[in-house]
């Protein structure tokens, strides 16, 4: 396993031409988990103690950040970013910030979970980037206020020790700590801009909103549903389908390259937990001359158990939503929706519930994570 690459220091003045040319990135193993800062999910900048230059809820924008040249305003230049004033010392003989200075935005996650990896992302801020960030983690049930989060009653775990960071660069730092967290604290060291923050991880539902629920989508990303593999990501990535609410423009979907073969595309999916499918819906919103002709789901039991179709292949129609009441229910870990030929969907849910087991494995992981 090879070091998560770091980068340091200032970037070049921009010089003209496309922004990104010179922007230091690199692939990072964790982005194959969720965003649970998805403001799809709910995610939220609940507070930050400074934004003199640009806004804090910018930091969780889903596209990548832009830059315009020529954009400046009455505070300076316009940045798409969350960006604070110079910190200055306290006094003429030591005009420095002290070592112990920072800024911070408080960020409240879109579902509670087991954080994998966080990306700090200063595309844009070359020369105006932090020196360092750190960021911190704590679980607090409900809709905590900003004053409740800044209490002393709150207990924040480090989950990214104070570490040098590169101007227009993405940052990434992995994370090993199995635990449940709720909101995060991301700081930077003494000031300066960040241009996004994504973080990384699993879904870890409260069992008891859930068990209120009673039947709810199995497989939705905001309840615990995950994507295992999908055949083709060529157009955008397949945990779109799981994604809450229907999609309002064709990307927010799942769609697949054209096949020459005479094969099909298909998603593997992990459900929140063992349970009792009753219904099946597939929803092709905005996918109108590229949604799937055709399509079939199927559940297994278990990581060796057989796939049993449950819906058999079936006409799909374009930017309609389908759905479909089992004749009985299906018991099962997991599902995979096979489209035919190719094309795309929007969303998958499963409707349905917990069994027994799958209760008291929530239950479970509710618990072991966090505590």
């Amino acid at each position: 396993m090879t070091a998560t690459p770091g980068f340091t220091g200032d970037a070049n003045p921009y010089q003209g031409g496309d922004p990104y040319a010179d922007y230091r990135t690199a692939d990072f193993p964790f982005t194959r988990y969720a965003n649970l800062a998805d403001r799809r999910l709910g995610a939220g900048v609940v507070a930050a103690n400074d934004e003199f230059f640009a806004e804090r809820e910018n930091l969780l924008v889903p596209e990548r950040a832009e830059f315009d040249p020529e954009g400046f305003g009455h505070k300076g230049k316009i940045m798409d970013g969350w960006e604070t004033r110079r910190r200055r010392g306290a006094r003429a003989e030591h005009p420095w910030p002290t070592a112990e200075d920072h800024d911070w935005a408080l960020i409240r996650l879109g579902a509670p979970g087991v954080v994998r990896g966080i990306v700090v992302d200063t595309a844009h801020f070359r020369g105006n980037h932090p020196q360092a960030v750190s960021v911190e983690a704590a679980s607090v049930p409900g809709s905590p206020s900003p004053e409740e989060l800044l209490g002393d009653d709150v207990k924040w775990t480090t989950l990214v020790q104070r570490t040098p960071v590169g101007g227009h660069a993405a940052n990434g730092f992995p994370v090993s700590l199995e635990r449940r967290f709720t909101h995060l604290r991301v700081n930077q060291h003494p000031d300066g801009g960040i241009a996004r923050l994504r973080v990384y991880g699993e879904v870890a539902p409260d069992p008891a909103w859930l068990a209120a629920l009673g039947t709810f989508d199995v497989v939705a990303l905001e309840n615990g549903g995950s994507v295992e593999d999908a055949s083709d990501l060529f157009y955008s990535p397949a945990t779109n389908t799981i994604q809450p609410g229907r999609s309002r423009t064709m990307d927010e979907g799942w769609e697949t390259r054209r096949r020459r073969d005479r094969g099909h595309d298909w998603i593997r999916y992990r459900l929140v937990a063992q349970s009792r499918i009753r219904a099946v819906e597939i929803d092709t919103a905005c996918l109108k001359g590229n949604s799937a002709g055709w399509a079939s789901v199927s559940v297994r039991d278990g990581e060796d158990g057989e796939w049993r179709e449950i819906l058999p292949r079936t006409r799909l129609q374009p930017d309609t939503d389908h759905r479909f009441v089992l004749p009985e229910p299906a018991v099962g870990t997991h599902a995979r929706i096979d489209i035919f030929p190719d094309g795309g969907i929007s969303r998958l849910r499963l409707y349905g519930s917990p069994t027994g087991s799958g209760a008291a494995r929530l239950a479970s992981r509710h618990t072991e994570p966090g505590g």
